[in-house]
């Protein structure tokens, strides 16, 4: 088959989007499918506001449309919902074309925090932008729940993996501070809420392994934290298996990749006892969820690094570009 993924995320942006659509690109293509995926390198960009790092594509319709023809693609997937989702959506619905979706962000989350924007406005652009997609894939139950409650149709479950293969338990002496370390990966933002973590009194050395807007701030405020900035493949995951615990301090996720990360690597995971982390964290046995993080991330330290890989093991990419292709329409198909 092909299939044309359309994304306003992508490379060198590290997020659970572009992890997921280049793990599951992979994984087809070894399976025998033709991928193409469409994102912002394609066109000019500019500067997400409250986030330079990342650009917005805006008034790429032009542009997208004929990269779409030439691929003549059998099935479509609108990952996104920025401006290069919109294009696509508004491509197919003028040619009748159907398409997928899939919901990755709670976007009204990040917009309250770092705009203002109230959630009732940014609900209403989502729940349009999904209401003619033939089926909107999510991560997990408990998201498809709370999106139905919302008003959102046509829901199928598309899961997350890990490589194992590179997240192992490559060893602690990687890290030579003071022990125990507990450590953060991903994206330093205000909607991350990793200051939860930095203001918790643990004993050992913390560390925060990612980037983005409030880093700087965040250096400043807590001299004593070691920020190494964004880490990729085996370098990341020896700093991930050299740490004892990860820690999860975010409450507005919609999955957390990077507990899977951690796990696979035989490291615990503490976090909050929400929907989107009781989804990946379902055995007490390889984490701890509780309203207090501190309390959560001492008792993780006890946990049984072996229990936690074998459970990571459960969690492959094949199985869930499966249930990406199973879940796609053709294009041939006329739209509803």
């Amino acid at each position: 088959m092909r299939i044309i993924v359309i994304s306003d995320a992508w490379h060198p942006q590290i997020n659970g989007v572009v992890t997921t659509l280049t793990n599951t690109r992979r994984a087809l293509e070894k399976s025998g499918h033709t991928v193409e995926i469409i994102t912002p390198d394609r066109f000019r960009t500019w500067p997400c506001p409250g986030y330079p790092a990342v650009g917005l594509s805006f008034l790429c319709g032009p542009r997208l449309r004929p990269l779409i023809e030439a691929f003549k693609p059998d099935a479509m997937h609108i990952a996104t919902e920025g401006p290069i989702g919109f294009a696509a959506r508004r491509y197919c619905r003028a040619k009748g074309f159907p398409y997928t979706t899939s919901y990755h962000s709670h976007f009204h989350e990040y917009l309250k925090l770092r705009a203002g924007i109230p959630y009732c406005v940014s609900w209403t652009y989502l729940r349009w932008f999904h209401s003619r997609s033939h089926r909107v894939m999510v991560a997990t139950e408990s998201l498809a729940n709370e999106l139905a409650s919302k008003g959102f149709r046509r829901l199928v479950r598309w899961s997350r993996g890990v490589d194992t293969e590179l997240f192992q338990p490559w060893g602690k002496d990687f890290l030579g501070d003071e022990r125990p370390i507990f450590l953060y990966a991903g994206r330093v933002a205000i909607e991350k809420n990793i200051e939860a973590f930095l203001r918790l009194d643990l004993p050992g050395t913390r560390y925060v392994v990612g980037d983005g807007p409030q880093r700087k701030e965040l250096e400043m405020k807590y001299p004593e934290v070691r920020f190494v900035g964004y880490r990729t493949g085996e370098q990341l995951a020896r700093y991930m298996a050299a740490a004892d615990v990860l820690i999860f301090p975010s409450r507005t996720d919609t999955f957390g990749l990077v507990m899977l990360e951690a796990l696979a690597c035989g490291v615990p995971v503490a976090a909050y006892p929400l929907r989107g982390t009781r989804d990946v964290i379902r055995d007490e046995r390889v984490g701890v969820l509780d309203n207090d993080l501190r309390q959560a991330a001492l008792t993780a330290l006890s946990l049984d690094p072996q229990e936690c890989r074998r459970y990571a093991q459960e969690f492959s990419w094949d199985a869930c570009s499966r249930q990406f292709v199973e879940n796609l329409v053709p294009m041939a198909m006329r739209a509803d």
